[in-house]
């Protein structure tokens, strides 16, 4: 199972943005953009999954990356819960390093990030 691959199908219908793993070489032109990497995590070798996710969030604006940012927390934190997707059943999720600014090399945009630790489980 691949947690950013479910991750990423599920808040981009959530979130009705674009939602990647990897940032595209034009990411100035395709903004807002929502990132989801996993980062590491544990596991207990048979089902369950603990995963660390990183989620980066980039707008064209401080106030606009804050609120997505906020946004895509609160989906994450009260939706994601109970969710069952084509190959994972998520059961939690919480905040490790709560939403802040990120420094960015391309300073015509803003980002915002957070980590999450995301519970979850093969469907079969």
């Amino acid at each position: 199972m691949d947690v950013e691959a479910e991750l990423v199908a599920w808040l981009k219908a959530q979130l009705a943005v674009r939602v990647l793993t990897d940032l595209p070489a034009d990411l100035n032109a395709v903004l807002p953009v929502v990132q989801v990497q996993r980062i590491g995590g544990s596991d207990d070798g048979f089902r369950l999954d603990r995963a660390l996710v990183d989620v980066d969030v980039y707008a064209a604006t401080r106030p606009a990356a804050s609120d997505l940012m906020a946004l895509t927390r609160t989906r994450l934190l009260a939706g994601l819960r109970g969710t069952t997707t084509n190959a994972a059943v998520f059961s939690a999720a919480r905040t490790i390093t709560a939403p802040a600014w990120r420094d960015y090399e391309n300073t015509s945009l803003r980002r915002f990030g957070a980590t999450f630790e995301i519970f979850c489980h093969p469907v079969s």
